[in-house]
């Protein structure tokens, strides 16, 4: 069972950027994509980025022109200009088959002062 953990969360101004990393333990050969979701406060959650085994990537248009989704040794997504909307709980997590994303970590606070 592979685990996730993510970091790189916290307080930030509006206009600001953040990082967030997504750490696996275990082997994550043979996935489909890693995608970042994110959760705010009486919302669905929805997925803001995607990375496909091949490097391809997905974003959501909320999200588009300001965060970048990269892969190397983890998983990160680069966060900037940032905006209150943008406040959430931030989650990575493996898609294994197409459309189905098995495993999750255990998010990280992202937060968004006007």
């Amino acid at each position: 069972q592979v685990q996730l953990v993510e970091s790189g969360g916290g307080l930030v101004q509006a206009g600001g950027s953040l990082r967030l990393s997504c750490a696996a333990s275990g082997s994550i050969s043979g996935i489909v994509s890693m995608g970042w979701f994110r959760q705010a406060p009486r919302k669905q959650r929805e997925l803001v980025a995607r990375i496909t085994s091949s490097g391809s990537t997905n974003y959501a248009d909320s999200v588009k022109g300001r965060f970048t989704i990269s892969r190397e040794n983890a998983v990160y997504l680069q966060m900037n200009s940032l905006k209150p909307e943008d406040t959430a709980v931030y989650y990575c997590a493996t898609e294994w088959r197409p459309g189905t994303y098995d495993s999750w970590g255990q998010g990280t606070q992202v937060t968004v002062s006007s």
